[in-house]
């Protein structure tokens, strides 16, 4: 998409680290290559003595999966179970063949064993580099002209990459209030600072945002100079929380970070006294993998109604406008870098993804992929970017269409189960958790709280009127963030070296124990330092915690997984009838869902 803006000098942003890069004197040569030169520089095995002579892979076509599934409720079920038999149950016959041949052919881009197997440029087979510039130009155009792609080996490489690219030792980096632990952990070693900024059901608050800039306090949270200039946000069903970051709210904040940021000299020097040569503004690193698993707001199933088929030549046009847009969309100056990833749309295993920046970004982190990842795997690259040519851009969006529905019927799935074992109630506004409040009420009509199943219409009727759990149903990504209520399950001590155990923490390894493996809430704070840390967030005591479970995998409920625990009297979570581990009708239905 053309544009009237270009990037901008953001040099300043340029870490210590980073601007030491030089270009690879071996990347360097290898430029020069060619048919017509002699090839004596490099140390280069002979194509003549790798052993594939081909690689070939049969794969699913691009309308594998339909675009809608049929209803939960089109016919008489036994088991909770049967409509998920009837939907994964089936497959669609054909497959297509990617075959990558051993020598190279005209215009094949790379995509050959010979060319994908060698040492290759940190940029990436052209082939590759051609299809993600097509992606992100006609997915996400960029709103200013002389942007530039990087392929990575993924989003927490392209993360480990621009943590470098851009922050020095005891910088302070913006983040939602819970975060990917991963990222966490791969900027650890260059010592920087975490800030959690207060959230609500649109992602990141301005408000709150502008007071962390605005009010920064040396006494308590560090020199002035350490003061933040880089946000890491997870725009699409924040993980773990699920948010949404909307378009709207995406403005408000890439407006704060044209306005405010951190002290520095132009040549990158900090320089405290003299005011005039600060640097105000902040670079946006937005992290999206689940940008394609939008999948709308989940709708009860007794509310739900039959899916019309969509058209199958639905253009790409009409796909992205029903996305949430990139922060690319409104960067005319080139202070964001956008993460994408191969992972979640075709395999994590292809490790394979792309960074969209500004070309001086770029430049810097090409220099840091020649001496660590140099080039992704030559195989992935092949057999991934095969595929896509065979199937055209406009069938890879098919694909990830028919995805799209696959996991919002896994979604919608995964909340019934919890309908049929809670009783579960929107929450009131004023009870809503200030991670998921909002302005208006919308928040509170999403955020629904489970009660023990008492068989009435209204929390008021239901047998008790202890809260067990809570959660936002979500509307992209692949988690569901649930705060638990322990009531008064009391803290423990550690008997080896008397740290404080949390409900939280109990709770998270009696399921482990019991081989229910669910990702326990104090791993996604940006200032827990151990599994001791009280868990729960500024203000909040230990009587609340936290659980990320993913639906994607999911073989059975969940909640009738917690009975299995033991920990039900202790926790208020215990799970009887029919259904409940151990039994015959539950032993049936997981031997079911193993089979399909």
């Amino acid at each position: 998409m053309s544009s009237e803006h270009k990037a901008i000098d953001l040099s300043h942003h340029i870490s210590h680290f980073a601007r030491r890069y030089q270009i690879s004197p071996l990347k360097g040569i290898q430029k020069r290559f060619g048919k017509d030169l002699i090839p004596l520089a490099g140390g280069l095995p002979s194509p003549d003595y790798f052993p594939f002579t081909s690689i070939s892979a049969d794969t699913l076509p691009v309308d594998a999966f339909p675009l809608t599934v049929p209803h939960p409720t089109s016919a008489p079920s036994s088991s909770p179970f049967s409509w998920l038999w009837r939907l994964f149950g089936a497959s669609k016959d054909g497959t297509t063949r990617v075959e990558i041949p051993h020598k190279p052919r005209p215009g094949d881009g790379g995509l050959n064993l010979t060319t994908a197997l060698q040492y290759g440029p940190a940029t990436g087979l052209e082939r590759t580099r051609t299809f993600i510039r097509e992606f992100t130009d006609r997915i996400h155009s960029p709103a200013y002209d002389d942007w530039a792609t990087i392929v990575d080996t993924g989003n927490t490489d392209g993360w480990n990459r621009i943590s470098r690219l851009l922050l020095n030792p005891g910088d302070t980096v913006l983040v939602e209030e819970w975060t990917f632990p991963s990222a966490l952990m791969s900027a650890r070693p260059i010592d920087l600072r975490w800030k959690g900024v207060p959230t609500d059901s649109q992602g990141l608050r301005p408000d709150a945002l502008k007071a962390i800039l605005t009010g920064w306090d040396v006494e308590k949270d560090g020199p002035r100079k350490n003061r933040p200039r880089v946000i890491y946000t997870i725009t699409v069903g924040q993980n773990p929380s699920g948010v949404t970051t909307g378009f709207e709210r995406k403005k408000a904040i890439y407006d704060i970070c044209v306005e405010y940021g951190a002290p520095l000299h132009p040549l990158g020097a900090f320089d405290l006294e003299n005011p005039t040569s600060w640097s105000q503004d902040l670079i946006i690193a937005e992290d999206d993998p689940y940008f394609i698993l939008q999948l709308g707001e989940y709708v009860p199933k007794s509310q739900r109604k039959a899916e019309c088929e969509p058209a199958e030549g639905e253009d790409v046009a009409r796909f992205v406008a029903s996305l949430v847009p990139s922060y690319l969309r409104i960067d005319t100056q080139g202070r964001v870098l956008r993460m994408d990833t191969f992972s979640k749309t075709i395999a994590p295993g292809v490790r394979l993804g792309w960074v969209t920046c500004n070309p001086l970004f770029a430049e810097r982190l090409e220099r840091m992929g020649e001496v660590s990842t140099q080039s992704p795997c030559g195989l992935g690259q092949t057999l991934v970017i095969g595929l896509i040519a065979q199937w055209t851009l406009e069938g890879y969006v098919r694909w990830l269409r028919g995805l799209r529905a696959q996991y919002r019927h896994r979604r919608d799935y995964f909340i019934d189960c919890l309908a049929e074992e809670f009783d579960l109630f929107p929450t009131l506004a004023e009870a809503v958790p200030a991670a998921w409040a909002a302005s208006d009420d919308l928040a509170a009509r999403r955020v629904l709280s489970a009660y023990p199943r008492g068989g009435g219409e209204s929390k008021e009727e239901t047998s008790t009127g202890r809260l067990l759990l809570s959660f936002v149903p979500p509307s992209a990504g692949m988690f569901v963030w649930v705060k638990l209520y322990f009531g008064d399950v009391p803290d423990k001590k550690d008997e080896k070296d008397g740290s404080v155990i949390t409900p939280e923490r109990q709770f998270w390894e009696r399921l482990a124990e019991a081989g229910v493996l669910v990702a326990p809430g104090w791993i996604f704070s940006p200032t827990a330092e151990t599994k001791t840390h009280p868990l729960q967030g500024q203000g909040a005591d230990s009587k609340v915690g936290h659980i990320r479970l993913s639906y994607t995998l999911a073989d059975v409920s969940f909640v009738s997984l917690l009975a299995v625990t033991g920990a039900g009297p202790q926790f208020g979570l215990c799970i009887d009838g029919d259904d409940a581990p151990g039994s015959e009708d539950f032993r049936a239905d997981a031997q079911e869902f193993s089979r399909v």
